[in-house]
């Protein structure tokens, strides 16, 4: 085992997380995705705990190491836009018109 369950909570920086586990990474994709690296790992961490409440600190500190690894995979080869993990992307934006939501003002049979 890396750490401890309580210095775990304490780290706020994607780095650090990846430095307490003790995995490479990339600081250019890192740079790039880190929002997107912490919210899906952010969610990972969430099922884990609810799943895997009553697991031993070791246990869950390797349940938390692979959420990561697999956080950071999934934005090595896909991108933000694909997972929209945040919730902007599941807003349909007031003020545009798409084109399908426009009718024809030429009547067919006057052609």
């Amino acid at each position: 085992m890396v750490g401890k369950l309580s210095e775990f909570r304490k780290l706020t920086d994607a780095e650090q997380y990846f430095e307490f586990f003790d995995l490479a990474y990339d600081p250019q994709v890192v740079n790039i995705n880190r929002l997107h690296i912490l919210k899906k790992f952010s969610q990972s961490l969430e099922e884990i705990d609810n799943k895997f409440a009553e697991s031993d600190e070791e246990q869950k500190l390797n349940f938390y190491r692979e959420a990561l690894e697999a956080s950071y995979a999934t934005l090595q080869t896909s991108n933000a836009i694909e997972q929209k993990l945040f919730k902007v992307f599941h807003q349909k934006p007031s003020n545009i018109v798409m084109l399908s939501d426009i009718g024809s003002d030429i009547d067919e049979e006057d052609e």
